[in-house]
């Protein structure tokens, strides 16, 4: 089931080829949506950089088709290799439907079904991240507008739809791109187990606020330190714990030097990568995220939500997604410590506020953002197509 192994093309179930940067990322955001498809009839395929999820992947029953993916940097040599290998999966494979995820599988996997003739193809952005950041920077910034102006050109030549997570970036493809509205379709998020991610009583002692995501600086992790200075000169009883590692792929990492830095002060903790988030929130009391990130919609508000606990968040487009200010959470200016440690501290001194916000945050994710949700408004995208 590995490799380049596909069955031949004809009659039978349709074919979908997801094309995913990591597989990590493809088995903790699209493995249910995958799942769903496959018990619906679809055959499915996934194209991406393997690196230690490949076996869950091919134990699906997944055709795996390994990729030299790099999320960043430039490497056009590289690039071109990518774009001429996914051209042959699916000139060879011939799938009826590919799904492409994040910028690059949606720039190189638009060009290369345009090439191969697919007849119907998926392009989904996790947030517009480097196309409209402002934290861009060097040869980087220089290269937006190209890489505007290339992206504008593959979401426009092909049939089929284009997913976004929240209302800001619908609306940059549709003023910025030139798209037409009735090509998006906007869904908000990966989905959550709800079963998974439940409610559960606060822990006892001093209030935890987790961090959980990559260690990006624009994650907002630097700012989230800053605010725990001010927190410890405050006195105020409360612990910052970060869980997470960097990301050395990324040129915008923390280095884990930084850290453990970071982690020698007494109200900072750091945890971490984890695969027990859910437990990770039954041991924390508010869940913070400070990004300025080019964010779809946060998964970690979303499994903090479902487990009803209180937010923290940056005015970021994608948090606002799901965290009305005073109703399920506070909202905070981005880059802005002190505000931060304020709106950290309102909530560390009332539990019974906390329990009210995140009982609200449990009933949002209820009523729109649980996986039943997703797979449901994606099975019926996959239908109109």
């Amino acid at each position: 089931m590995s490799a380049d192994s596909s069955a031949p093309a004809g009659s039978g179930p349709t074919r979908v080829i997801f094309a995913v940067t990591e597989d990590w990322y493809f088995c903790s955001h699209r493995l249910p949506i995958a799942r769903a498809l496959r018990d619906a009839g679809y055959e499915v395929a996934v194209a991406t950089r393997v690196s230690a999820h490949g076996h869950i992947i091919e134990g699906e029953g997944f055709h795996l088709y390994p990729l030299n993916f790099q999320r960043s940097g430039l490497n056009l040599l590289a690039d071109l290799g990518v774009l001429w290998r996914l051209f042959r999966i699916y000139r060879s494979a011939r799938p009826q439907v590919v799904h492409h995820v994040a910028l690059k599988p949606v720039l190189y996997g638009s060009i290369a079904a345009r090439l191969a003739g697919v007849p119907a193809v998926v392009n989904a952005f996790m947030g517009l991240g480097y196309l409209n950041s402002a934290e861009t920077r060097g040869v980087y910034r220089a290269l937006q507008p190209l890489a505007r102006w290339a992206t504008k050109i593959a979401l426009k030549a092909n049939h089929g739809r284009v997913i976004v997570q929240n209302q800001a970036d619908w609306k940059t493809l549709i003023d910025k791109m030139g798209l037409r509205r009735g090509k998006l379709v906007l869904i908000r998020g990966s989905g959550v187990d709800t079963r998974r991610f439940a409610p559960s009583p606060e822990p006892a002692g001093p209030v935890r606020i987790a961090f959980v995501s990559r260690l990006l600086w624009e994650k907002g992790v630097g700012d989230l330190v800053k605010a725990a200075e001010l927190l410890a000169k405050r006195a105020v009883d409360c612990v910052i714990t970060l869980v997470g590692e960097p990301d050395a792929r990324n040129p915008r990492s923390v280095s884990d030097r930084t850290v453990r830095e970071w982690a020698k002060a007494d109200n900072v903790e750091w945890w971490g990568w984890r695969s027990d988030i859910e437990q990770v929130w039954a041991t924390s009391h508010i869940a913070c995220l400070p990004t300025y990130y080019g964010e779809g919609v946060p998964l970690s508000l979303l499994e903090a939500a479902s487990c009803g606990r209180a937010i923290v968040c940056s005015d970021n487009p994608g948090c606002l997604e799901v965290v009305e200010d005073g109703v399920n959470g506070l909202v905070v200016p981005a880059k802005d410590p002190e505000a931060l440690a304020d709106a950290i501290e309102e909530l560390v001194g009332d539990a019974k506020r906390r329990r009210k916000l995140g009982a609200e945050g449990r009933r949002r994710i209820l009523d729109g953002f649980s996986r039943e949700h997703v797979i449901e408004r994606t099975l019926m995208l996959y239908g109109s197509l």
